[in-house]
């Protein structure tokens, strides 16, 4: 059973965008035709962009969208998957390929959650950061007990807190009991309250879009399990913003012997806890072209 994982911010990498086009020149048309949709020339970003131009918010989650749904249509035309699931923004790319929106539907939806979710991070100095071990109840206590959030469980023994930046130092200096805190890159505290500002605008964005039920199987970061109404995972899509990723429950869903999931660009970051969370399944990150060669 063929499955696509579409990654989610922060798998962005420099220029990874160039050799994919270099092989699949008819990219650049597709990017272009969402580049128009979102707003961003993801043609530019994705090539030429320096890394600190591709971590903004606004830029990354149109960025990451935009390639995965791009090389599915294009770089991956000869495959079938029978399912779909992304990580976080990577819902969006995985709400097209599932034609619960269209393309132009997906990328134009993310514009305004990017938008809107890079205002609300401003409002406060928030972060975010990964709990690596410890035990389960130990790390959510400590959570807690620092008015933190846990923003995502992504298995393999890891949870990503989010709050306010100086109650994430306070976590990076003081762990949980047998775990590492590695403070993360990011603009604001995301999947948290913090971001409860950017759900309205996005609510009201979709609000306007007729969503279609999934045409292949398509699991949620709410709770893992498949998704049966399109109009349901819109919903999803909305409030998912302020609640966290159960990326745990996406993978205990699909593991099982004969399921290879196949992360499309901007690719490394899930094909990895898929390696350690769901060992029954296997898993090909295409972080090169060359990588396509494992997808059969």
């Amino acid at each position: 059973m063929l499955i696509y994982a579409c990654p989610g911010q922060g798998s962005q990498s420099e220029g990874f965008l160039k050799p994919w086009i270099e092989a699949y020149p008819d990219l650049t048309l597709k990017l272009a035709e969402l580049s128009k949709a979102c707003g961003r020339d993801l043609v530019r970003l994705g090539t030429e962009a320096s890394e600190e131009e591709i971590k903004d918010t606004a830029n990354a989650q149109r960025l990451i969208v935009g390639a995965s749904i791009a090389i599915a249509r294009i770089a991956l035309t000869t495959k079938t998957p029978v399912g779909v699931l992304g990580h976080s923004v990577g819902e969006f790319a995985a709400a097209a390929i599932a034609g619960v929106l269209s393309d132009e539907e997906a990328i134009e939806l993310v514009g305004i959650r990017a938008d809107a979710m890079a205002t609300a991070a401003a409002m406060q100095p928030t972060s975010m950061a990964a709990i690596l071990g410890g035990e389960e109840s130990e790390v959510l206590s400590k959570i807690e007990s620092l008015d933190l959030e846990p923003a995502n469980f992504n298995g393999a023994s890891q949870i990503v807190a989010a709050g306010l930046k100086s109650q994430i130092a306070q976590l990076v200096a003081e762990p949980p009991e047998k775990a590492k805190v590695i403070e993360l890159k990011v603009a604001g505290a995301f999947h948290t309250r913090f971001m409860q500002s950017a759900v309205e605008e996005v609510r009201s964005a979709a609000a306007k879009l007729s969503p279609s039920n999934p045409k292949m199987k398509l699991w949620s970061n709410a709770d893992g399990t498949l998704v049966q109404s399109g109009q349901a995972f819109l919903d999803s899509l909305v409030s998912q913003i302020a609640r966290p990723v159960r990326w745990d429950k996406c993978m205990a869903s699909f593991n099982q012997e004969g399921v290879l999931v196949v992360e499309l660009p901007p690719a490394g970051a899930l094909a990895g806890l898929i390696k350690r969370g769901a060992p029954l399944a296997s898993a090909v990150a295409l972080k090169s072209v060359s990588d396509l060669e494992k997808v059969s």
